[in-house]
């Protein structure tokens, strides 16, 4: 199998987009000679953001779609502070808390929020970084 290059999100706004990944997730743009697309560095596959409607006209579809998409996008983060302050600046930043920071039911630690076009990130500690956090309380 080959290796995934680049993660495309559509998007409404992309200045607004821009800057809520810029804020709440930290994420490095990279440079790109074009204003209706931009890449952010992921360390492996890069983000891109492009007009929703340009991205369904691209593939030869309706932009017309609602509801959930089936598809989530994940971060791993050191600790369950980590997720419930990544999850508060994301609120911040203009998105929306879907699910708070618990425990769940694989013995990690995660919550949800979804971006301003309601795109779901799911924020999340390994069940090994939690439980350690657990024995030292």
């Amino acid at each position: 199998m080959r290796k995934l290059s680049i993660i495309t999100l559509g998007v409404s706004n992309l200045e607004r987009s821009i800057r809520f990944y810029e804020v709440a997730l930290k994420l490095k743009r990279v440079h790109y000679e074009s204003d209706s697309i931009a890449f952010f560095d992921l360390d492996g596959p890069r983000l891109a953001l492009f007009s929703k409607v340009a991205l369904a006209e691209d593939a030869g579809v309706s932009p017309e779609g609602y509801g959930f998409s089936g598809i989530t996008l994940a971060q791993n983060v050191g600790s369950s502070a980590a997720v419930t302050e990544l999850l508060q600046r994301a609120v911040k930043s203009g998105g929306t808390l879907v699910k708070p920071g618990q425990l769940v039911f694989w013995g990690g630690f995660s919550g949800y929020f979804a971006d301003p076009d309601g795109h779901l990130w799911e924020i999340a500690c390994d069940s090994d970084t939690y439980s350690k956090e657990q024995a030292g309380s």
